[in-house]
């Protein structure tokens, strides 16, 4: 029985390290599909701030074309 015991040995510890292989395997599965939706989450942030930056662009200009005509009537009053 002593020949079969390094044989044993040697099967044991191969299987120890394919569990160790699939532990790892499944853990980065995990990681990799955790970054995958904290990516899709960025993505979808970085849209609604793009969108939400044009809103805001576009109503600057409004404001600012409301400010030179209210200049200009002022321009008007003090040449007037």
């Amino acid at each position: 029985m002593s020949l079969l015991e390094p044989e044993d040995d040697s099967l044991q510890a191969l299987e120890q390290r394919i569990q160790q292989a699939v532990q790892l395997v499944v853990r980065l599965r995990q990681e990799r599909d955790a970054a995958v939706q904290e990516a899709a989450a960025a993505r979808a942030e970085a849209t609604r701030f793009s969108d939400e930056l044009k809103s805001l662009h576009a109503e600057r200009k409004q404001v600012r074309s409301r400010i030179e005509k209210l200049l200009g009537q002022i321009d008007q009053l003090n040449g007037g």
